[in-house]
C-alpha cells in the first residue's frame, strides 16, 4: 500500500472506548502516513446511510482533554511523524459563544489521505463508506485533489483493550486544584483570553498537550511567551537550542492549524513573569508541573501591582518511558537535545584536494571543554591525532620554522637565556593587544597548518583512514578548510571557569577573561557538524565518543587497503 506524507485521521469511535484502541490505531495509520498525521475528532460519526455526514460541536470535557493527551503520549512512539488534533470542533462550556466558521479550513499540509477508524458491518474497503468519509473530509478541512481513503482496521488485542497505552500518563490531564472528586463528563471552562509560555524548543508530543489545552480554554486570544536570551543561559545544552526565530514559526503553524479561530500573540519571554505578570486582561494560566511554582508566583506579582489573579491550569508531564541514563524521565527538549550529541548536524565538507584515502575531523572547544579528553578518546579508537599545541611547541623551538620569524618580530627580550622563546612574556605582550596577537597569529597560523599537513601524510604512511586535528583555534586560524568535520566539545561556561581554575590555578576573572578572548560555544557550534559535551560521568563521554565514531565509519567512504 502507498505510503502518504500528510494524511487526516476521522476518530469516531465513542470516547468510553477509544482510549485503549489509541495505540492500534495510531500504529496503524503509522504505516501510511510518514510526516504529519491530522486528527479530528467526531465520537459517534456514522459514516453509512445516504446523508452527507456533518461535523457536529464535541463539548470540551475532561475526559476530551485526557483523550487528547492520551493520543499523544501515544504517537511518542512514532516520533518520525508530526501528530496534530485538530480543535476547531472543541468547545469549552461559555457564556459567550465564539463566531463560528462555515468554510473550509486551510491546513498547512493538506492531507493526501483521510483514515478511519469507523468500521463496516462486514470489515471490508467499502466504497460508498469511503466515498462518505472523502465527502467528509474535504468539506472540513482543504486537502489534496487526489484524496485517497483508508479504512483503518488495527488489531486490537485482548490486553491492548484491557490496560492503558503504556506511553499515556495514569491520571487526569488538568492536575486538580483542590482533592475534591470531578466526574471526566464536568465540562471545561471556557475565557476570553490567556497565556502559557515555555521554551518550545523542537516541538514536541508534551509542548502539544500543553498548547492544546490552552486553546481548548481560550476563546478570542491566546498569549504564548517563547523563552529567549537570559532565559536560556540555565537550560541543558543550550549552543544546541533552536534560534528564536524557528522556534516561533513551528509554533505559529502548529497553532493556526489546530485552532485557526483564535488570534495568537507570541513574543519573547525574557523574565520569569512575562505578560502573565503585567496584562490585565488575561484570564488565565496554563503550566506545567515543573512550572506550576512559577505559576504561583506571577500569581503573587499580580497581587503586588494590583491585578487579579489568573486561574492557573496544571498540566501534567508526559513520561518517557524508553530515556536513557542522564535523560530526563519526561518528554522534554533536553532529552532530544541530548540525543543530537554525536550525530551528524549538517553535510560533510567536500576536500578533493586532500590525501584520498584520509578523512579529517577538526576537533575543537573552548578552553577547559575537555576537549583533550575526547582527543584522547578517539585514538583509543583508532584516529591519528595532530595536537596543534604540540605542533606549536616545535614550531617555536630553536631552528623550529617560526623561531626566527617571531623573535624578529618580538625582539631578543622575549628570549630565555639559553635563546629559548618564553612564552609567557610572548603571551603578555599580546595579550589584550589585537595588533600584536595578528601579528604573532599571522606568523604561526600558517606555519602549523603547513606541519598539520605534514603530519597527515604520516598518517597515511602509518595506514590509518582518519586524522583528528586537535585545535582550541581550529576556526579562528581557518583550519575548516582542511577538514571534512568540524567536532566541538561543550560545556556550560560555569563549569569551564571552574576547570580552569582547578587545572591551571588562575583566579575566576582570569579564566573569564581567556573564555572572552575565544570564540563562543555557540559561535563554534554554529560551524560544527558534531557536537559532543564532557558533561557528565567519563564513562557518559565514552559512550558519546563511541557513538560519534560509529555514526562515522557508516559515513566515510571506503577507504583501499594499504600496501
Amino acid at each position: 500500500m502507498a505510503v502518504f506524507r500528510s494524511g487526516l485521521l476521522v476518530l469516531t469511535t465513542p470516547l468510553s472506548s477509544l482510549t485503549p484502541r489509541l495505540v492500534p490505531i495510531l500504529t496503524s495509520a503509522a504505516q501510511l502516513v510518514n510526516h504529519t498525521l491530522y486528527v479530528h475528532l467526531q465520537p459517534g460519526l456514522s459514516l453509512e446511510g445516504p446523508v452527507q455526514p456533518e461535523s457536529s460541536p464535541v463539548q470540551a470535557t475532561f475526559e476530551v482533554l485526557d483523550l487528547i493527551t492520551h493520543l499523544y503520549a501515544g504517537a511518542d512512539v512514532h516520533r518520525h511523524l508530526d501528530v496534530r488534533v485538530l480543535l476547531s470542533n472543541i468547545r469549552a462550556k461559555s457564556a459567550f459563544l465564539p463566531p463560528q466558521f462555515s468554510s473550509v479550513q486551510n491546513l498547512a499540509r493538506p492531507p493526501e489521505v483521510v483514515l478511519t477508524d469507523f468500521q463496516t458491518l462486514d470489515g471490508g474497503q467499502y466504497n460508498p463508506v469511503k466515498q462518505q468519509l472523502e465527502r467528509y473530509a474535504t468539506s472540513l478541512y482543504s486537502c489534496c485533489p487526489q484524496l485517497a481513503s483508508v479504512l483503518l482496521y488495527p488489531e486490537y488485542g485482548s490486553t491492548e483493550l484491557s490496560v492503558e497505552p503504556q506511553d499515556a500518563p495514569s491520571s487526569s490531564t488538568i492536575k486538580p486544584a483542590s482533592p475534591v472528586a470531578r466526574s471526566p463528563k464536568q465540562p471545561v471552562r471556557g475565557y476570553h483570553r490567556g497565556a502559557v509560555g515555555g521554551t518550545f524548543d523542537r516541538l514536541h508530543n508534551a509542548h502539544k498537550v500543553l498548547l492544546s489545552v490552552s486553546c481548548i480554554l481560550a476563546q478570542e486570544r491566546l498569549v504564548v511567551g517563547v523563552a529567549d536570551k537570559d532565559l536560556l543561559k540555565s537550560k541543558l545544552l543550550p549552543e544546541l537550542l533552536q534560534p528564536y526565530e524557528v522556534r516561533v514559526e513551528h509554533l505559529s503553524e502548529f497553532l493556526v492549524d489546530i485552532k485557526p479561530s483564535l488570534t495568537f500573540d507570541l513574543i519573547p519571554l525574557l523574565d520569569p513573569y512575562g505578560p502573565a505578570g503585567s496584562d490585565p486582561s488575561l484570564e488565565f494560566l496554563v503550566v506545567s508541573e515543573e512550572t506550576y511554582r512559577g505559576g504561583m508566583a506571577v500569581n503573587r506579582f499580580r497581587l503586588e501591582n494590583d491585578l487579579e489573579e489568573l486561574a492557573l491550569y496544571q498540566i501534567q508531564l508526559l513520561k518517557d518511558p524508553k530515556h536513557m541514563e542522564n535523560e530526563e524521565d519526561k518528554v522534554s527538549s533536553s532529552s532530544f537535545r541530548h540525543q543530537m550529541l554525536g550525530n551528524l548536524l549538517r553535510p560533510p565538507y567536500e576536500r578533493p584536494e586532500l590525501p584520498p584515502n584520509l578523512y579529517v575531523i577538526g576537533l575543537t572547544g573552548i578552553s577547559g571543554s575537555g576537549k583533550s579528553s575526547v582527543a584522547h578518546r578517539l585514538k583509543g579508537l583508532g584516529a591519528y591525532i595532530i595536537d596543534s599545541d604540540h605542533l606549536g611547541h616545535r614550531a617555536y623551538a630553536p631552528g623550529g620554522p617560526a623561531y626566527q620569524p617571531v623573535v624578529e618580530a618580538f625582539g631578543p627580550d622575549i628570549l630565555h637565556k639559553d635563546g629559548i622563546i618564553n612564552r609567557k612574556i610572548l603571551g603578555s605582550r599580546v595579550f589584550g593587544n589585537k595588533k600584536q596577537l595578528k601579528i604573532l597569529t599571522d606568523i604561526m597560523w600558517p606555519i602549523i597548518a603547513k606541519m598539520a599537513q605534514e603530519e597527515m601524510d604520516l598518517a597515511v604512511t602509518e595506514g590509518k583512514h582518519v586524522c583528528v586535528i586537535d585545535a582550541a583555534m581550529l576556526l579562528e586560524a581557518g583550519w575548516q578548510n582542511m577538514v571534512h568535520e568540524v567536532w566541538t566539545v561543550i560545556i556550560p561556561e560555569t563549569e569551564a571557569v571552574r576547570r580552569i581554575v582547578e587545572r591551571d590555578g588562575l583566579s575566576e576573572a582570569a579564566a573569564q577573561s581567556r573564555l572572552q578572548s575565544q570564540m563562543s560555544g555557540q559561535q563554534l557550534v554554529d560551524q560544527s557538524h558534531v557536537v559532543l559535551s564532557t558533561l557528565w560521568e567519563p564513562q557518559v563521554t565514552q559512550r558519546l565518543v563511541e557513538k560519534a565514531w560509529n555514526l562515522l565509519q557508516k559515513r566515510i567512504p571506503k577507504m583501499p587497503s594499504g600496501p
